[in-house]
Formats: structure tokens, sequence, C-alpha cells
């Protein structure tokens, strides 16, 4: 039985979630998985601005070569924005998961149509440019937001409820049949939404985590991982070492 080593990053710089997250990751990992977390040393201790994004997308590609380096099998880039996924992918050779994009894929595979529930309407462009770049702009019934911020979402959680089924309400009249939860901080509440509203309720931590283990099983039994012409085709390692980029 082979065990996989997974590495889930809050790219962040704030340890705040760390210890819940793992936990709810432990809770939610196959049994053959070892979960990591960690955090930034420094920066945002949010993202919910474009600007703070870019600042840690250097941050988060250095940290996926250290996990590689560590031995992990799979990073997972824990932000529904999923900075620096393409990115992180062309510099290393193991799986990398956001769960932006492992929570839209899963979603078209349960139903037509999806609608994406976020905290702030500041969130929405990016995520929805990020829908049109995988592809899936057709699939999309629409953006809600509930007017919260990502270090809000916990502090009166009956209130997120209410404000999240609200919404969601709103979208499957729409159209919508699958519900993605549009920030990992909304970890915890998949369940009693889904229960309520009657349609799958993608939780993205739980996305991402269950697309890297597949994605790490399917690279161990019939080598199917990320091509290396076009889109991920890596730099070459002279320039790295000579520039000294990296590090």
């Amino acid at each position: 039985m082979s065990f996989r080593k997974v590495l889930f990053l809050n790219p962040v710089g704030t340890p705040v979630f760390d210890e819940a997250m793992l936990k709810y990751l432990s809770e939610h990992k196959d049994e053959r998985t070892q979960v990591d977390v960690k955090s930034l040393e420094e920066g945002p201790h949010h993202l919910e601005y474009y600007s703070y994004d870019s600042l840690v997308s250097p941050e988060i590609l250095r940290e996926a070569i250290k996990a590689e380096r560590n031995g992990y099998d799979a990073f997972i880039i824990g932000c529904f924005y999923d900075p620096a996924l393409h990115e992180a992918r062309e510099v290393t050779r193991i799986v990398v998961t956001g769960p932006g994009e492992s929570s839209i894929f899963l979603a078209s595979l349960l139903g037509n149509k999806f609608s994406i529930i976020v905290g702030r309407r500041k969130w929405i462009p990016l995520m929805e440019e990020n829908v049109i770049k995988y592809g899936m702009r057709d699939k999309l019934t629409s953006f809600k937001h509930i007017g919260l911020g990502v270090h809000d979402l916990h502090k009166d959680e009956e209130e997120t409820k209410r404000r999240t089924v609200q919404a969601a309400k709103e979208a499957i009249d729409e159209g919508a049949e699958v519900i993605i939860l549009g920030c990992t901080v909304f970890f915890g509440f998949y369940r009693e939404l889904q229960s309520t509203l009657g349609v799958p309720v993608i939780d993205p931590v739980i996305a991402a985590l269950k697309v890297a283990e597949m994605k790490v099983d399917i690279k161990r039994k019939f080598g199917w991982s990320y091509s290396r012409i076009g889109l991920y085709e890596m730099p070459p390692l002279n320039e790295i070492q000579e520039w000294n980029l990296f590090k």
C-alpha cells in the first residue's frame, strides 16, 4: 500500500487558519494520505485584493519547489483564486492542484450548470476570468456574493449559512444544478447546506484534496502527468541556475 504525501499551503502571511484546516483535511483525506499544512512566513493576511494575490505568487512558487524537494507527491494552493497554479506546475514535477479549478471541474461532472457563492463582490471578476480560462463559461449560471470577507465567514456561522442559503436558492432558481463555495474558508459548511438545498454543494478544500489524491494515483499507475509541450513546458534549468531564480 503506497502512501501519498500532500502539502496544503495557505498562501497568506498568518497561520490563523492552519490548525483548523489541518483538522478538516485530516477528517476527509484517504487513509493512505499524509497531509501537512503551512502558511507563508509573511505577507497579506487575506487575498481579497488582486494586488495581494500578485504579492504572494513568487512565494507560492518557492514553496512548491521546496515541497517537491522535501518529497511531497502533491502541492495544494489553498485559495479559490488558484494563484500561481499554472506557474507552479511549470516549475515542478509533482501534482499541483487549486481549489477553484478542482471545484469547477467536479461540478461540471455532477450537473449541467453551476453557480459559485463568494464572500465579496470584489472577488468575482478574477474568479470569472478563471472559469473562462478553464473552458467552463457555458457551464456557469452565476456568481452570488454574501457580503462577507474571508475573516468574517466563521465569526457568526449561522449568519453565514443564512446568507449562503439565500444566495444559493437564487442561483438554483436561475438554473444552477450544483453550488460551489468560492472560498477555502467556507470549509465545514457544505454538508448542512447540501441537505438544505437538495443539490450538490462543492467544498473547495475537499475538492482540491480529492483531485490531488486522484492525480497522484493516476500518475503512478498510468504515467499521466502534465504535458511538457506547450502550456507546462518547463523553463531551462541552466537559466534558473544562472539567474539565481526561485531560491
